[in-house]
């Protein structure tokens, strides 16, 4: 069985690509409409921007909380509608106070859906594993890849929408109309299950952040984010300062995402087999300090864009490898009853650091060049070192599973993940673990 064949992981693994076409379509184009459609201010933009960014990853750990709570379905649906509404009203929405009011709605019903459908996502990948051998970064990686195909369909989706007449109005309107389908869709298929586990959300959040583990990968997962920041920061400061305008980000962009979608599920093949998960987030996080250490080594070239281009590659090369394997760690660091809030609870506090970092690393910009680079690079490359220090996890070893076994997977129940004849999960929600000698 490949890595998402059940026709549950197939709906999580939709549902993340329909939900990054649909933000994508209207997000990028969201700063020119504010600025030109109704003339707001440079500091009033950003400070709408910063809300969105804010009501989203700052409240993740809601949806996460909402999730053990209530379990993963009516979040979803409730955050699908509240995104509908959202985007109804931002094509609408004339005045500040409605603009504001139409962003905070669209990234808190993020907040809502996003830890939901992550943590399920990795709860099934997780019994997937134990039920078939295949690694559950495998799945995870799946999963990544088709957000990354979202956000690469979406703009286009977008910018073919602005040559229309009130471009950004349809813009919207599409966006209404994905979310709409993707709500028909959860509402028919996601299955109607009481969560594992009702926890109070009173306590629970304690007892995840007294868990030493987790908190150390919440700070090495900060230090990716912090570093995945300079996309929007340092990089858009080196292109201009290389080639004089901002024209080649667009395509910088659109050659991470193609990275993604083209590579993502090979490299994770590759690794997931090979390397235990600490092993990959050690040389994930490597790699992207390699990519700030080649800025100011890799000659201008002809277009002055291969220093950025080198950035580039090898930040998308390390968060491939990282990402998923962060994801996969999650269940092993948790109890099953916590596993949404901590989903959610990863995104907060990193989102709370990248706010605090994108302050110190901005205050760089001004610094000579080789000072600034080595200094960003020493972010991710701190974290390396910190991530020798969590559990190892272990690659999952594949073997053929019995068919009476298998075929669980296919009946219309186990399908739907109402969790009917699925291997029973251990109490710390540590998976099963195919016996291998672990990484060093």
């Amino acid at each position: 069985m490949n890595a998402a064949t059940t026709p549950y992981l197939r709906l999580l693994t939709t549902t993340q690509l329909a939900f990054n076409i649909g933000f994508y379509a209207v997000l990028p184009y969201l700063a020119t409409h504010l600025g030109t459609g109704l003339g707001m201010t440079g500091w009033l933009i950003g400070l709408v921007l910063g809300l969105r960014t804010f009501s989203q990853q700052g409240l993740f750990v809601i949806g996460g909380a909402l999730t053990d709570r209530y379990g993963p379905r009516p979040v979803v649906l409730a955050g699908c509608a509240l995104r509908i509404a959202g985007f109804g009203w931002l094509a609408v929405a004339g005045s500040t106070a409605t603009v504001i009011g139409a962003v905070v709605l669209t990234g808190f019903a993020a907040a809502l859906f996003s830890p939901a459908v992550e943590s399920e996502t990795a709860r099934e990948a997780v019994r997937h594993e134990q039920l078939t051998g295949t690694p559950r970064a495998r799945v995870l990686a799946r999963f990544s890849a088709a957000g990354q195909a979202g956000a690469f369909l979406g703009p286009l989706l977008g910018s073919l929408l602005l040559l229309l007449d009130d471009g950004f109005r349809a813009a919207c309107l599409a966006g209404v109309l994905v979310f709409t389908a993707v709500l028909a869709g959860h509402a028919l298929l996601m299955p109607r299950r009481a969560p594992v586990h009702r926890t109070a959300a009173r306590g629970s959040l304690r007892q995840v952040l007294s868990r030493r583990p987790f908190l150390l990968l919440c700070l090495v997962y900060s230090g990716y984010l912090i570093a995945y920041n300079q996309l929007y920061l340092s990089l858009p400061a080196e292109v201009e300062a290389a080639t004089g305008s901002q024209t080649a980000l667009g395509r910088l962009f659109a050659l991470s995402s193609l990275l993604v979608v083209c590579v993502q599920l090979p490299l994770t093949r590759w690794s997931a087999d090979r390397v235990t998960p600490r092993t990959a987030l050690v040389t994930g996080l490597a790699t992207v300090a390699a990519g700030f250490a080649a800025v100011p080594l890799t000659p201008a070239g002809p277009a002055g864009l291969l220093p950025a281009t080198s950035l580039v590659v090898l930040l998308t090369l390390g968060q491939m490898l990282l990402v998923p394997a962060a994801r996969g760690l999650v269940p092993d660091l948790v109890e099953d009853r916590h596993l949404g809030l901590a989903t959610g609870a990863l995104s907060s506090v990193s989102g709370l650091a990248v706010l605090g970092g994108s302050a110190a690393t901005g205050a760089l910009l001004d610094a000579p060049a080789p000072l600034r680079w080595a200094a960003l690079a020493a972010v991710p490359l701190t974290g390396a070192v910190l991530a020798l220090a969590l559990p190892p996890g272990a690659p999952a070893k594949r073997e053929k599973i019995p068919e009476a076994i298998t075929s669980v997977t296919q009946s219309p129940e186990g399908a739907r993940g109402t969790g009917a004849g699925l291997l029973p999960l251990r109490g710390d929600y540590s998976p099963v673990r195919h016996q291998r000698p672990a990484d060093p």
